[in-house]
């Protein structure tokens, strides 16, 4: 499946194209709000392990919907690597399908649905994960990004 194309904002205020990463590896995760335990948790694992993602020529990406302000506080105060985009109409977090209906203590809203997806070079989407468990998850999808590029 062909990967939505987007342009968003990145923590700096500069707009990042899913079209000029053609070529790369891209990870792709969507997560709900920046310095909440669990996002910090995806967003530091995923720095931790940025090297090794990179030497396989991927590009790591996290969306919320956050203000590029807030990502810049949130890259900060964690020391993330991790390039983050806001994406604060929602409209490229509800084209993945990372937006909809969400239960908490028995009440049902509206919000982020935790996912990453892996982007092939060619701009397809080749494996998807939805309502990803924060911890360990990097690791994961490093390991089958190795898997993919060796298949």
């Amino acid at each position: 499946m062909k990967a939505y194309d987007f342009c968003l904002p990145n923590q700096d205020g500069v707009e990042i194209c899913l079209r000029d990463l053609k070529g790369k590896w891209i990870i792709l995760y969507f997560y709900p709000k920046d310095n909440t335990p669990g996002c910090t948790t995806e967003a530091k694992e995923f720095s931790e392990l940025l090297d090794e993602f990179e030497k396989l020529g991927a590009i790591v990406i996290g969306i919320s919907p956050d203000s590029p302000k807030r990502h810049c506080n949130f890259i900060e105060k964690h020391g993330l690597e991790v390039t983050l985009l806001s994406d604060e109409e929602k409209e490229v977090l509800k084209a993945y399908g990372a937006w909809g209906k969400k239960k908490m203590y028995g009440k049902e809203y509206e919000g982020v649905i935790r996912s990453t997806f892996i982007i092939n070079p060619e701009g397809e989407i080749v494996k998807e994960y939805k309502k990803v468990k924060a911890k360990g998850h990097a690791a994961k999808v490093l390991e089958d990004l190795k898997e993919l590029i060796n298949s």
